[in-house]
Parts: C-alpha cells; sequence; structure tokens
C-alpha cells in the first residue's frame, strides 16, 4: 500500500517548503516536487494545508489506579482521541504503587496497550520504592525497550521515593544511560500544608493550589537538581507551571546539569481562577502542580520560544466531573487530579500560540515532536518528514474554524476544560506509518495496530 500527499507546505522543526511526499508500507520514501502516484496509491490533496510530523505526546495517563479510582479513557478511546487531535505517538506514565511489584507493573501497563492502540506508544517506567530487586527488575526491563524512568518527588506513601532511593535510581539511570524524568514538588511541604489548610475549614478546590504554591513546586526542582549535579544523571521536568521552577531548571542547566524541560498545554491557556470557580465547579480544573497565576503564561511563551523549554505535554489524566471529582467534595486532598487535553493539545498550540504570535510554526512542531523524539530515544523514526523516517504526518488545516465541546471530542470524560473555546485550524489527515487514521476530526483508524516503540538508551 502506497500514500502519495500533494501539494502541501511542509513544515519541520527547521525547515518549511513546498513538495509530495510519497510514502511506502510505513515509511516515507520519497520527497519531491510534482510526484506522479503509482497504480493504487492512495492520493492526499493538502493544497493550503500544513504537512507536519506526526506529533507526540511525552506524558499521559491512559491506564491509571489513582486515588482510589481509575482515569476513564482506555486504549481504544485514548488512541482515537490522541489521533483526532493529531498526535500519532504516546509516551505513557507506568507508575506501579510503591508496594506493587515493578516487573509485574510494567507488564500490566503494557497489556493495556498491546493490541488495542490506534496510534504507537511507549512508556516512562516508574520507580515508585528502589531495593535490589527492583534494580534487577529495572535493568530487565531497559533490556526491553525502555529508555526513561518516572520518578515522584510527591504523593507520599503512595508514589512517592525517599533521598536515598532517589539517589541510587539517578546512579542506575546514569550507569545505563536513561533518561529520569520527575515530578517535582516536596512532599511534606505539600503534606503539612495541607493538613493546615483542612484543619482551618479550607475545603474548595481553590485550596489545592494553597497546598502546593510555587515554591514548593521550586524546592522540589532545585532538590532534583542537586542530586542530578552529583550523579551526571540526565533528567526531565515533567509538567513544569511556573517561573519559580523555571529559574531553578535554567540555573542548573547553566551549571552543567543535564535537563530537559516539559511544560503542559494547560499552564499555558489556564490559570488558577478556573480551579477557583463556585459550587465546586473548580474540581475541574484541579491537578497537580496546580494552575499557577496567569503572568505565568508569558513565561512560559517565551520559555518555549527562546527553547528554554523544550516539550509541551498534556500529562492526560480524565476523570469525571459527576461522578469522580466529586470524592473531594469536601476535601480538595481527595479531588482525582486531572485535566484531560489528550485531544486538543495540538489545536490549542496552533490557536492560541501560534495564531497569536506567541511562537512559530517551527516552535509548534518542536515541542510537540521533535524535541520529544530525540528527547526520548526515537528520533529520527519519530518527529521528522524525511525518506526512512515513519510514515506519520499530520495535514493540518489552517482555515478550519470550529469550537470544542465535550459532547464532540472522543475522550472519554464527561467535561471538557475548554468547552466553547473557539479553534482556528485542526488536523484534517492523520496518518500513522502510512495509513490514515483520522479525517477532520473522525477516527478512521484500526484499533490495535498501534506497535510499542522499543528505545535503546543514548542518554550517556
Amino acid at each position: 500500500m502506497s500514500l502519495l500527499i500533494k501539494n502541501g507546505e511542509i513544515i519541520t522543526a527547521d525547515s518549511r517548503y513546498s513538495a509530495d511526499i510519497h510514502c511506502e508500507g510505513e515509511t516515507i520514501t520519497r520527497i519531491d516536487r510534482n510526484l506522479t502516484a503509482p497504480a493504487g496509491t492512495e492520493v492526499i490533496d493538502a493544497t493550503g494545508k500544513y504537512v507536519f510530523p506526526g506529533f507526540i505526546d511525552p506524558h499521559v495517563h491512559i491506564y491509571l489506579p489513582f486515588m482510589g479510582t481509575f482515569s476513564k479513557d482506555t486504549y481504544e478511546t485514548g488512541s482515537k482521541a490522541a489521533l483526532v487531535g493529531g498526535t500519532t505517538t504516546l509516551i505513557e506514565m507506568c507508575c506501579p504503587a510503591r508496594a506493587d511489584d515493578t516487573l509485574k507493573g510494567f507488564e500490566l501497563w503494557i497489556s493495556q496497550a498491546v493490541g488495542k492502540s490506534a496510534c504507537d506508544f511507549t512508556f516512562h517506567m516508574g520507580v515508585t520504592k528502589f531495593n535490589e530487586q527492583t534494580e534487577t527488575q529495572l535493568r530487565e526491563i531497559v533490556r526491553r525497550g525502555i529508555s526513561s524512568f518516572k520518578i515522584f518527588l510527591a504523593y507520599k506513601g503512595a508514589f512517592g521515593i525517599d533521598d536515598t532511593e532517589l539517589y541510587r535510581t539517578l546512579k542506575l539511570a546514569k550507569e545505563l544511560g536513561v533518561v529520569v524524568t520527575a515530578h517535582c514538588e516536596n512532599e511534606t511541604l505539600v503534606a503539612e500544608r495541607s493538613k493546615e489548610l483542612l484543619a482551618a475549614g479550607k475545603t474548595d478546590p481553590g485550596q489545592h493550589h494553597e497546598s502546593r504554591p510555587p515554591a514548593v513546586e521550586a524546592e522540589g526542582v532545585h532538590h532534583l537538581m542537586t542530586f542530578a549535579e552529583l550523579t551526571g544523571a540526565a533528567t526531565y521536568i515533567v509538567h513544569l507551571s511556573c517561573k519559580e521552577a523555571l529559574d531553578q531548571a535554567v540555573a542548573a542547566r547553566q551549571r552543567g546539569v543535564r535537563v530537559g524541560i516539559e511544560t503542559l498545554i494547560q499552564y499555558l491557556v489556564l490559570d488558577k481562577t478556573y480551579a477557583e470557580k463556585p459550587d465546586f465547579e473548580g474540581a475541574k480544573y484541579v491537578m497537580s502542580p496546580p494552575l499557577r497565576d496567569a503572568r505565568n503564561q508569558s513565561v512560559l511563551w517565551h520559555g518555549l520560544r527562546d527553547g528554554l523549554i523544550q516539550t509541551v505535554a498534556t500529562d492526560h489524566a480524565p476523570f469525571d466531573f459527576q461522578k469522580q471529582k466529586p470524592m473531594g467534595k469536601d476535601d480538595f486532598t481527595k479531588i482525582p487530579n486531572g485535566i484531560p487535553s489528550l485531544e486538543e493539545r495540538v489545536n490549542l498550540l496552533y490557536t492560541y500560540g501560534v495564531k497569536t504570535g506567541k511562537i512559530d510554526l517551527h516552535t509548534l512542531v518542536s515541542v510537540a515532536s521533535t524535541q520529544v523524539a530525540k528527547q526520548f530515544d526515537l528520533f529520527p523514526r519519530k518527529g521528522a518528514i524525511q525518506p526512512g523516517a515513519d510514515a506519520d504526518l499530520v495535514v493540518f488545516d489552517p482555515h478550519y474554524r470550529g469550537t470544542i465541546s465535550a459532547k464532540t471530542q472522543a475522550m472519554n470524560v464527561d467535561y471538557s476544560a475548554f468547552e466553547g473555546w473557539p479553534l482556528e485550524g485542526r488536523a484534517s489527515v492523520v496518518t500513522v506509518r502510512g495509513q490514515v487514521a483520522a479525517r477532520d476530526g473522525k477516527f478512521t483508524g484500526t484499533l490495535g495496530r498501534g506497535q510499542f516503540l522499543k528505545r535503546k538508551p543514548s542518554h550517556f
């Protein structure tokens, strides 16, 4: 089966030109002007449209047992939502609880995706404890094709690790060439401040921010950077939300610490007033780290534009507003954390980033695709438009006009954090390894066709 995309304007992280793209089987085979289609070729006319490399979300939760409940998406629904929004590869956080067996946890997570996902996928392996058995199992998991770990400096007693475990995890990662991705908040400060707020009768969703203000996140980043500097490990800060945390990471980078930085689409377009909405409406917007003061948005946009921040993710964690968020009706610490955004990341980046002049098209591709692929050992198979790369392509229509609504979304959750927001542009055709998987906001692909992407560490 061959595919020819004609007359599009190809946009990569560092180039822009008009050409046709021919794909044979699962890969790109030729890029040139005025290509002709062999018999039996599917031809897509991309006149007046951009052609991007498939987008990669470096931080999602599809299968997630959390706070006594489960996230709502499965790989059937989650991969459909990803593809409709132009995301062709997911990197999921595999997060076994501290009491769980590490290797069995990995096998459980991968079993949720294999034979079910319509898009390609891989994992960050959660390290929620560290002992001799864990070390042996982590080595085995790396041999099986995982090149990144995930650690939590929060969620004490559930996912969080102590400083001895942190040091030993980073030492192992340095030895293996693995990147350590990290949730950076000081768990003791969060726990103590939460107790104080609840004791004072401050229980509403808006108090979640007060339990973990910017200084708590900045301290978590500083803590990680100290350990990374002393071990030499390559690190990656997930969901960075504020100037204070960014300052700590950039200062460490200037000292020679190897650190990548990720922010989220939510922090770029939402602020903490959403979580302060009355009548428990704010629970829709509770996540960790929390939404910040609006002043942080320009800092983060500038960080993307200037290369201080490498990637934009979603931390997609869908929990229903009607039945799951109310677990924390009288106690903000019990609200399941997450603002579902998997389907809308690229559309929001384009509409509220590119169209408003905050970033350009090259930055869009860089932070939502190419830099992710480079950071996590997928480049140039993913994140590139060149012969030999996987034929993951997004034909993007900049002339589309529409509105976000939970009624039309593919994500399996009962609300949208962006209900009624206008969009200017969306993916019109999305391909995964040479096959069309979405057209004009509708999934048209094949469930189960997604592949587990084995990665080899390269971060020595």
